[in-house]
């Protein structure tokens, strides 16, 4: 193939990449966005102060180190597809990872037991599954979901992670992964973008806080003690 044969696809092939660029950014930057200026009217019910910064074209980070009750402090990341990228993005399609709300707090009041709760087709939800099998926690089906935790303490929070994921499901009602941590962070939330058009914001945030106080309080059951804290987490 000669150069002024082969100089014109390779024209076409930048031009294909970078037209695919432009569209990919164009298109987060203002799905994010519309996230973004749903979320502003509900956010001071969760703290004051937020800080919020792209991480890149595909990730943006909002901060509330002075959050309200339930919460101490609260990191919310908004995680997109990478569409700009067209090698990166079809991995990641087929891998069926899709734009994703995560929501991360450190609780006032921290949870007595860690446990899971996966949906084993959401690309975190298998992350946590492995994760669990890789510090040897029991698992269990919890209705569609997997549910994770310590052997010594699975029987215990079993009815607590049932509450924590009805009142989850009221933030989003799909549900990738739900995890209580003693340790930052304490809740740890994966859901579906909201949809700014249907869902109202300040639902969402309450339902975020009712979550909040639920994975605090542990409720783990009628007539059912509070357990002594478990030992020191493994992994």
């Amino acid at each position: 193939m000669s150069l002024d044969t082969f100089q014109p696809w390779l024209v076409v092939v930048v031009a294909v990449v970078m037209g695919w660029f432009a569209a990919g950014v164009i298109y987060n930057i203002r799905h994010g966005n519309a996230v973004l200026r749903w979320l502003q009217e509900a956010l001071p019910r969760i703290g004051g102060k937020t800080t919020l910064r792209w991480l890149g074209t595909s990730v943006v980070e909002l901060k509330i180190e002075r959050a309200k009750p339930p919460f101490r402090r609260v990191h919310l990341l908004l995680v997109m597809e990478p569409r700009d990228v067209p090698w990166l993005w079809l991995p990641a399609r087929l891998a069926r990872r899709r734009d994703t709300l995560i929501f991360r707090s450190a609780l006032v009041s921290a949870p007595r037991l860690e446990y899971e709760i996966s949906a084993a087709e959401s690309w975190t939800g298998r992350q946590a599954i492995q994760r669990a099998q890789n510090r040897r926690w029991s698992q269990q089906p919890l209705g569609d979901h997997q549910f994770m935790a310590p052997s010594a303490s699975q029987s215990v929070s079993f009815s607590g992670a049932e509450n924590a994921l009805r009142e989850a499901s009221l933030a989003h009602r799909q549900v990738w992964l739900l995890s209580a941590r003693r340790e930052f962070p304490q809740l740890e939330l994966h859901i579906p973008f909201p949809n700014p058009k249907s869902e109202k914001a300040l639902e969402f945030v309450e339902a975020l806080r009712s979550l909040g106080r639920q994975v605090s309080s542990g409720e783990f059951g009628a007539g059912k003690p509070t357990p002594p804290a478990e030992g020191p987490p493994t992994g």
